[in-house]
């Protein structure tokens, strides 16, 4: 597998709803509304978070990621002078658990690790890619009810274990 990542643009906002409602409708359908209230929520959810995103990193690099000229996920970081925040990073359904992740968490490390900067982030503690962070080399920091925050620091990181 071979990711590319191109800026994201108007034009995805369809692609990018689609992925944001793969990652919530487990818990979603577990509430027993029909597909019109689900799908009002998840847009609901989806523009709310469009929204903070925007407004709390409004300089991020927002890209999407294309394998086979297919976008296949997000990939939303802000670099920042004592940090890059990997804000978002979601994958459509029939490309997680491939390995697509590891190559480009691999792509973001070594970015990072050339800057010297440290990589940090928050993933909800029922989230399965916390072990995929862990794997990479993140460590927990602190927590709250629902989240973990995680850094991976590249001094700390063996030169290979990002690649």
């Amino acid at each position: 597998m071979n990711p590319s990542l191109r800026p994201a643009s108007p034009r995805d906002q369809e692609f990018l709803f689609q992925l944001y409602a793969s990652t919530r409708l487990p818990e979603i359908a577990a509430l027993g509304w029909n597909l019109a209230q689900q799908e009002a929520f998840l847009r609901m959810q989806f523009n709310a978070q469009q929204s903070w995103y925007d407004t709390a990193y409004a300089g991020a690099e927002h890209g999407i990621v294309i394998v086979d000229a297919k976008p296949v996920g997000r990939l939303l970081v802000q670099h920042g002078a004592e940090a890059t925040i990997l804000v978002d990073i979601s994958l459509i359904p029939e490309y997680r658990g491939r390995g697509l992740g590891t190559i480009l968490m691999g792509n973001l490390l070594n970015d990072c690790r050339n800057s010297g900067l440290p990589v940090r982030l928050q993933v909800l503690k029922t989230n399965p890619a916390q072990r995929l962070y862990e794997r990479v080399g993140f460590r927990r920091t602190s927590e709250d009810q629902l989240y973990f925050q995680m850094e991976w620091r590249p001094q700390a990181a063996p030169a290979n274990q990002a690649g």
